[in-house]
């Protein structure tokens, strides 16, 4: 048996996306066939966590350092580590060794052959210029070095980060290791290696997910009421993939200045042309301003929160009455609202089943760049649908044959894979 409380110790927590990493994990691990103090050790310290140090010269010729990270937690199961980057003030090493772990586990439960990683840069990306941003991009891939690469690491747009960061990436890579391979970067532009289909992977592995667990549950997805809060590249694109091709509809809406909501309806294509066209959802026509809180528990079937680590608490479990929870961010639900809505048996689709779509496309990016031969959309989005499909199935089954939650069951799942391989390799 394990020791209690280690895995909280190793991981050090210092963020709400550790913590919670962390407290789900314990609870699940002592669960699954060969699981020890030792293999705890091992999937709790990362094989290799990277800090540096970056001096930029600014616009106004002013110098500013800037701390970043690089974590590679685990690649047992073979292949290079795969994770995003992102960009946020709040960025730490606690965040994203936890971000890193939660990589793991995705990766092993919908079956491809990476391992999980994480990076970041502790700066407000918006408060940078766009050669600022290039510089700072470019000198933090120059600090990694030979710790990224196609057949070591390959870093991904996060939070606050894009196709364009990804270029930069690209060509800096290739500039210091004379090696112009697209395969060190999935995310890129269409122009230099990118996969179609990316832009919307994350979003549409949402709705994947939602669509089979609410045909499980006897729910029609065109009958069911949706709540999106976070309306960024995730929440924009569910939003419009499960308006245009199921005909759902979407109540409400939010972003970080707070929520548009009509509960018979928002007009999914004008809400998107407006907030590209106004840069906020605020003033939307025919639609109620609430706040994000407000938002959270209005009356709806399937709840989704694309935004912020915690946002579904202790208050948002006792008064919803979604049918459905889905972790389109990561960690937004926290272990006490976790248990609230278990005990309420309210349905939790855990983020390394619901958002594993960026993971599962930048791996078809990655594949592409390798072989050099390139995939039209739909081939891609057949590609997507199926490994998602297949992931949830099997989580499905276990969570029923164990009269379990979807998060113990898909943590299970992920666990025994990664733990096997350990075991067979002699770690």
């Amino acid at each position: 048996m394990s020791t209690p409380g280690i895995l909280q110790k190793n991981l050090d927590q210092t963020s709400l996306s550790a913590e919670t990493a962390a407290s789900f994990l314990e609870q699940v691990a002592k669960k699954v066939p060969g699981f020890d103090d030792a293999i705890l050790n091992i999937l709790t310290y990362s094989k290799r966590e990277i800090i540096v140090e970056i001096p930029i010269r600014l616009d106004d010729g002013s110098v500013s350092v800037f701390r970043g990270y690089r974590v590679q937690h685990n690649n047992s199961r073979g292949g290079p580590f795969k994770g995003g980057l992102r960009f946020h003030p709040e960025v730490n090493l606690a965040e994203v060794r936890a971000l890193a772990i939660l990589m793991t586990w995705k990766a092993a439960l919908v079956k491809i052959p990476f391992g999980g990683a994480k990076g970041g840069i502790c700066c407000d990306p918006k408060k940078l210029s766009k050669t600022e941003l290039e510089r700072l991009t470019r000198a933090y891939t120059e600090h990694l070095g030979d710790n990224i690469g196609p057949y070591n690491d390959i870093p991904a747009p996060d939070v606050n980060t894009n196709a364009q960061i990804m270029a930069w990436m690209f060509d800096e890579y290739a500039k210091s290791h004379n090696n112009c391979s697209p395969a060190v970067v999935t995310g890129k532009p269409i122009e230099i290696g990118g996969s179609e289909g990316r832009e919307e992977a994350t979003g549409r592995g949402v709705v994947i997910v939602t669509k089979d667990l609410l045909k499980d549950l006897k729910l029609d997805i065109s009958e069911s009421k949706f709540i999106i809060q976070g309306f960024g590249n995730v929440g924009a694109n569910a939003a419009r993939i499960l308006h245009y091709e199921y005909g759902a509809k979407i109540i409400g809406v939010s972003n970080v200045e707070g929520a548009v909501f009509n509960k018979n309806g928002l007009n999914i294509p004008e809400l998107l042309s407006y907030q590209s066209k106004h840069k906020t959802l605020k003033g939307f026509p025919n639609s109620e301003w609430l706040t994000n809180d407000e938002l959270l528990v209005q009356d709806c079937d399937v709840l989704i929160p694309a935004a912020l680590a915690g946002s579904i608490n202790e208050r948002v479990a006792k008064e919803t009455n979604a049918k459905v929870i889905v972790e389109a961010a990561n960690a937004p639900v926290t272990i006490q609202a976790d248990a609230i809505l278990n005990e309420r048996k309210i349905h939790v689709i855990p983020g390394i089943l619901a958002n594993p779509g960026g993971v599962i496309v930048s791996y078809f990016e990655w594949v592409q760049n390798l072989q050099q031969l390139y995939w039209e959309r739909h081939e891609v989005i057949t590609r997507l649908d199926k490994l998602l499909t297949e992931a949830y199935k099997r989580t499905y089954r276990i969570s029923v044959e164990n009269n379990c939650s979807l998060r113990e069951s898909a943590l299970r799942i992920a666990l025994t894979d990664v733990i096997k391989s350990i075991q067979v390799r002699g770690f």
